[in-house]
């Protein structure tokens, strides 16, 4: 409980805050005379308000209905005394729906379910239901009720694509993404997970990127339409929750690989374009290969099945309006990747560099301090991880045709 010292002062100011407390939101509808009485200062307001929550702790208040009542000094007192905000824990016999599951993403959080012991999973192909369509998810959800979901479906590609489809990129994100939160919200989703990328952090973000740098500054031009598309997603479920009182969380991995990889030579990321692209070079026996930029970019990668096991892991562990960093915290130069990938194939020819290709963001390393101190870190090391990607792309040559 605050002193009464701490609530005179913030009686008195005005303070402009992020989020109300969500255990606090329908106070003026069960004691609407000791909200209204006329004349009541801010102070006798705020007493009152934090006496009668003990009566109802399990209700909670939205912000501007708050600051109706007792002004902003009550949303800041109000989240001082009810910060200890309880984490949902998924049931093994909860219905949850993974959107995009035959997705690299979508297909490695479903195994990792499995792999838990959850036995509800629910999941739909695209032509079974279609994200971009809202009167189709809209059915979808109030038929099925999901009470868990993780959002892993999205349009993605590497900078060919992004560049050349800037429009497509950001309508079919924007619309598969808050067709989905949206009628999760409208059916009563007890909470929903949201996956978004690294790219939505500014292209000269100081370098390892926290969580708090999210539009501090331009981002990436190649692929500014996808991030612009991933940054309102998340932004879409902290809204909710600051005025529905959700529990919608996000996270927002480094660059990814793993099995069910998309191996598309123009459409694809530049892990499984370089197994793709040293596998063939090896197989026709060309003595060199010619790869994208000058190779000085640094790079993060983290095994897919690392990041489904954060998935779980955080809709468990965690509830937040910001989000959570999923990566390794290690790093490396694409020239150093490119040459680790070819001696993974086996391709021993040589390697050279088209310069007039653009490079894309000079450094991407994501500081996941967050998540370690949240008691998770990743278990798969990058050569580990690229002949497990490797051995799957042998296995599922279909996948490389994407």
């Amino acid at each position: 409980m605050l002193d009464n010292a701490f609530l005179k002062v913030s009686a008195k100011r005005s303070f402009a805050v992020s989020e109300a407390s969500p255990q606090y939101r329908r106070f003026a509808q069960y004691h609407p005379q000791k909200y209204r009485r006329s004349g009541a200062s801010p102070y006798r307001r705020l007493r009152l308000s934090i006496g009668a929550s003990r009566s109802i702790i399990h209700k909670s208040i939205g912000e501007a209905e708050l600051r109706s009542i007792g002004g902003f000094a009550s949303v800041l007192a109000l989240r001082a005394v009810s910060s200890t905000k309880t984490t949902k824990t998924m049931k093994t016999t909860d219905k949850i729906y993974v959107a995009g599951h035959r997705g690299m993403v979508g297909s490695a959080i479903v195994r990792e379910l499995e792999r838990q012991g959850y036995t509800n999973i629910i999941t739909r192909t695209h032509a079974e239901l279609d994200l971009i369509d809202q009167r189709a998810v809209d059915a979808f959800f109030a038929e099925e009720k999901p009470e868990y979901v993780f959002l892993a479906a999205a349009k993605v590609g590497g900078i060919v694509a992004n560049q050349s489809a800037l429009a497509d990129f950001m309508y079919d994100n924007m619309m598969l993404e808050m067709n989905v939160i949206h009628a999760a919200w409208k059916n009563g989703c007890k909470k929903l997970e949201f996956l978004g990328s690294s790219c939505i952090y500014p292209r000269m973000a100081p370098q390892p990127m926290t969580e708090s740098c999210l539009l501090t500054s331009e981002l990436e031009k190649t692929n500014e339409a996808y991030a612009l598309a991933k940054i309102s997603g998340l932004k879409y479920c902290e809204y909710l929750n600051r005025q529905y009182g959700t529990d919608y969380i996000s996270v927002m991995p480094t660059n990814l690989y793993g099995p069910n990889d998309n191996y598309h030579p123009e459409h694809s990321h530049v892990l499984p374009a370089l197994i793709r692209r040293f596998h063939e070079a090896k197989e026709a026996g060309l003595t060199e290969v010619t790869c994208w930029g000058d190779g000085s970019p640094l790079r993060e990668f983290l095994y897919v099945d690392d990041l489904a096991n954060l998935c779980v892991f955080l809709m468990n562990n965690y509830s937040g309006n910001e989000t959570v960093n999923a990566g390794t915290g290690k790093e490396l130069t694409i020239k150093e990747l490119t040459e680790l990938v070819a001696s993974i194939v086996g391709y021993e020819g040589k390697i050279l560099w088209d310069t007039t290709r653009p490079n894309g963001t000079p450094r991407k390393l994501l500081d996941v301090s967050k998540a370690a101190g949240l008691g998770w870190t990743y278990k798969t090391e990058l050569p580990e991880g690229i002949r497990l990607a490797y051995e799957d792309f042998l296995s599922n040559p279909v996948r490389a045709e994407r």
